[in-house]
């Protein structure tokens, strides 16, 4: 067995003896590294070498609580230990199409990085292959949400999702029923030839069992053609706070986080803010005032902790992806809405608004008195009046100007 494969096996273990985010247990395993934490915890009895605590307490800004001192964490690990098997573990990955990505490999997301103490110590995964992708926050985005979503939430979380697939980007969210279980259906539907892979779920529970069991024949889906990620060992039931955990890691994977539906209080916001944290760019998608499933998407915006996203291509800009990175279609889909919702006026500077709003509809209207009605300068209506008539908002008559009627233009 190579370094590398030593290592991977000992991170293994290390997966199923702590809970996700152990303090302690990350901190001996920055102290003493993961071959020789898994070996101290495994192999011997009592306690640890003091230049060992010495080093752990350190790690723990120096002085830290009793719950988190090393005697204490072994007192936790060493009743796993008899149930730890790595090497098994790994073999059930593997039959699943799967194994550890461990932050030794090549592949391993940096980004993960700036979790720093709390970053995981390895991510299982299972998919069609080896996620090289997750390397890149630049190309993935969180779509997470309310369990309960409604019509509005489902149907903004489809367009979303698949129009940021056909622009090249992962989306990331995690499993679950509602929101989480459109994007990633959504993504998994998009055009063929865009992100590869089209969708990651990170999950709370081992990857051998997909959870929850209505979503199973989605869960299948996003392995067969995307990926599952998850930090605990096969067969780890989903507890809540794994899922608490879980969240972090969609928030670090990803350039961006967009919360389309979440209540007051929703896992959401704590994926949000986790994102917001770590320096990373978090969108919002208002809702109606009158329903409690946008309440804190609300409250996100209100705050500054994120800004509005009404449709894919602003999504995009939060990647620093231009809109122009959306398909011909999403593209052509974008610009007849924003057809539609254009006034003949946007885009006018003050004077030439004033002008306009001066021009009479029946009657015409002489430049003179157009400078006395407006309150501008004879040249500034002589170059306004020019300029509204090549954007179809002014004419000349025989009586003077007069403004085009919406429905002339």
């Amino acid at each position: 067995m190579n370094e590398i494969e030593r290592i991977r096996t000992a991170r293994a273990g290390l997966a199923r003896l702590f809970e996700p985010n152990d303090a302690t247990g990350n901190a001996l395993v920055r102290a003493a590294g993961p071959v020789d934490a898994y070996r101290l915890i495994t192999g011997h009895t009592g306690q640890a070498p003091a230049a060992l605590q010495q080093a752990v307490a350190e790690l723990l800004d120096g002085s830290p609580r009793q719950e988190l001192r090393l005697d204490r964490g072994l007192e936790r690990w060493r009743p796993r230990a008899a149930d730890a098997r790595p090497e098994r573990d790994l073999a059930t990955m593997a039959r699943l199409g799967g194994g550890l990505l461990v932050p030794e490999d090549e592949a391993w997301p940096r980004q993960l990085d700036d979790l720093g103490p709390a970053a995981p110590l390895g991510l299982w995964w299972r998919g069609r292959e080896l996620p090289r992708r997750i390397a890149e926050a630049s190309r993935l985005m969180a779509v997470v949400g309310s369990r309960d979503a409604t019509d509005y939430g489902r149907q903004v979380t489809a367009q979303l999702s698949a129009q940021v697939v056909s622009a090249g980007v992962t989306v990331v969210s995690g499993g679950a029923f509602g929101i989480d279980a459109r994007a990633h259906a959504a993504a998994l539907s998009a055009p063929a030839g865009t992100a590869s892979p089209p969708t990651i779920a990170v999950m709370a529970g081992g990857l051998d069992r997909f959870y929850p069991a209505g979503n199973e024949e989605l869960l299948r889906a996003v392995a067969g053609d995307g990926v599952l990620l998850a930090e605990v060992a096969p067969g780890a039931n989903p507890n809540r706070w794994r899922f608490l955990q879980r969240n972090r890691i969609i928030a670090a994977l990803c350039g961006a986080t967009i919360v389309v539906e979440a209540r007051w209080r929703s896992g959401a916001l704590t994926t949000a803010r986790r994102a917001a944290e770590i320096g990373r760019e978090v969108g919002a998608v208002p809702g109606s005032v009158f329903s409690s499933n946008s309440a804190g998407c609300h409250r996100l915006l209100r705050e500054g902790a994120a800004v509005a996203v009404t449709d894919a291509a602003e999504a995009l800009e939060l990647l620093g992806q231009a809109g122009g990175a959306l398909s011909a279609p999403a593209r052509a889909a974008e610009d007849a809405r924003d057809a539609q919702a254009r006034r003949p006026h946007d885009g006018l500077d003050i004077q030439d608004l004033l002008l306009l709003d001066a021009l009479p509809v029946r009657s015409g209207a002489s430049p003179d008195k157009l400078t006395a009605v407006a309150g501008l300068g004879i040249g500034a209506v002589l170059g306004g009046l020019s300029r509204l008539e090549a954007r179809g908002l002014a004419r000349r008559t025989e009586g003077g100007w007069q403004r085009v009627r919406p429905a002339e233009g």
